[in-house]
């Protein structure tokens, strides 16, 4: 996953493609092109998800058992395999976003001072 300007390069802590697909998922079966299109627009296109990391993960998640797959037809009727939230994944989406939330909280707890220096 990359960022569209590539100068503000930023790198995603590792797990945070696989929470985006969960959470992506949770809306229905897509397709992978749908799901890399869906998490651009929603992150203002700031996230570009690459095909190099998309289907990696998306392997990892069936493995997992997070997700599955099947054949099916493209809005533009082409064959495409959609991927689907499995009971499992949808279990996995709420541990995974309680542990981001987790994260960014602490994250911005360290921020927060910097923030509140600039300020004096």
């Amino acid at each position: 996953m990359s960022t569209k300007d590539q100068k503000e390069h930023i790198e995603l802590l590792q797990g945070t493609l696989d929470l985006l697909i969960l959470r992506t998922l949770l809306l229905g079966p897509t397709h992978g092109h749908a799901i890399a299109k869906a998490i651009e627009r929603n992150s203002d296109d700031v996230l570009q998800v690459e095909q190099g990391s998309l289907y990696p993960a998306l392997h990892r998640l069936i493995k997992r058992d997070w997700i599955a797959a099947e054949e099916g037809t493209s809005e533009n009727n082409r064959r495409a395999k959609f991927y689907r939230l499995t009971a499992k994944g949808r279990r996995q989406l709420a541990i995974e976003t309680s542990k981001w939330e987790k994260l960014a909280g602490a994250i911005a707890r360290i921020l927060q001072p910097l923030e509140q220096e600039g300020k004096s």
